[in-house]
């Protein structure tokens, strides 16, 4: 798969985006990804978040965004018939990309445990599981 298949996210893009990630095993999808607040995401983070286009449909995504110290990945889905051909890569590839020209020099993503593809893809591209750390999570 090939780099030109790359764009960068639009607002329109949420209805074929929403399904792709609702037909994505492991994508945990809550409040937080309705329209407007992915909306304000990619407000908050322009030029991090991409889609991996062929004729006009959506068949990978990544949400990405900092907090001007660290990087976060989230959304990484790829449509089922497109898996195993270095999409999901490619995309990643990009997000760092981005992210190292505005000079942060570490990223985070959160999968869920249960999630095995997910664990494997990531370990496979050199990300390292932190034995270290807790997550807690507040409903606002």
């Amino acid at each position: 798969m090939d780099k030109k298949f790359i764009r960068e996210i639009v607002v329109g893009d949420y209805e074929q985006m929403i399904l792709l990630w609702k037909n994505t095993p492991g994508i945990g999808l809550s409040d937080a990804d309705t329209k407007r607040n992915i909306s304000m995401f990619l407000e908050r983070n322009p030029g991090l978040s991409f889609v991996y286009e062929v004729d006009k449909k959506i068949i990978g995504t990544v949400l990405c965004g900092h907090d001007a110290r660290r990087g976060y990945i989230y959304h990484l889905a790829v449509a089922e018939n497109f898996k195993k051909q270095g999409i999901g890569r490619i995309l990643i590839e990009h997000c760092l990309e981005k992210l190292r020209n505005k000079r942060i020099t570490k990223c985070h993503l959160f999968i869920f445990r249960d999630n095995e593809e997910a664990v494997q893809f990531y370990e496979h591209t050199g990300w390292k599981k932190r034995s270290d750390l807790l997550i807690y999570s507040k409903n606002l």
